[in-house]
């Protein structure tokens, strides 16, 4: 008998194709949205498109804050405006020259600062829940890596 599924499970699907270190993909789905990566000329790209790292990262922001939308309605609170700032610190050595070691970020540090009416114990609770919940953010914590989590509340406007 085989394996069904959990009905929890959702597939996400990318195809892509190119020539190159440059791609175009294609998000499965009804939508069909396409983007583009390449890489800088360094790593032999013409840079006409992000770098696959900048998705990475950009995946990052977005990810956390539809994962913290998701828990402030769980803890009945109030988002507004986000900004995030994040920098990943790649060591090139093994992509670039083939050197030992880890081809991945040695450090990523996000920094992001959102409006809401969360006292600071529900902010706090926020920002954990979130990093424990959001699929980005524990892809780049179980690598290893140096992550640092650095998040900051401003009020709502009023109106609100």
């Amino acid at each position: 008998m085989a394996l069904q599924p959990k009905a929890t499970v959702v597939p996400f699907a990318v195809h892509a194709q190119g020539t190159g270190v440059a791609q175009t993909l294609t998000a499965a789905g009804d939508a069909g949205h396409v983007f583009h990566a390449d890489a800088y000329p360094a790593f032999g790209g013409s840079d006409s498109a992000p770098s696959p790292l900048f998705y990475a990262l950009g995946a990052l922001t977005s990810c956390n804050q539809v994962t913290a939308s998701l828990v402030a309605k769980d803890l009945g609170i109030t988002l507004g405006a986000w900004t995030f700032d994040i920098q990943g610190d790649l060591d090139t050595a093994v992509l670039v020259g083939g050197a030992e070691g880890n081809a991945n970020f040695d450090r990523v540090e996000v920094r992001a600062s959102v409006e809401t009416d969360a006292s600071e114990e529900q902010f706090a609770r926020l920002v954990a829940e979130t990093e424990r919940r959001c699929p980005v953010t524990q892809l780049f914590v179980r690598s290893g890596l140096e992550f640092v989590n650095d998040w900051s509340r401003a009020p709502l406007p009023v109106g609100s």
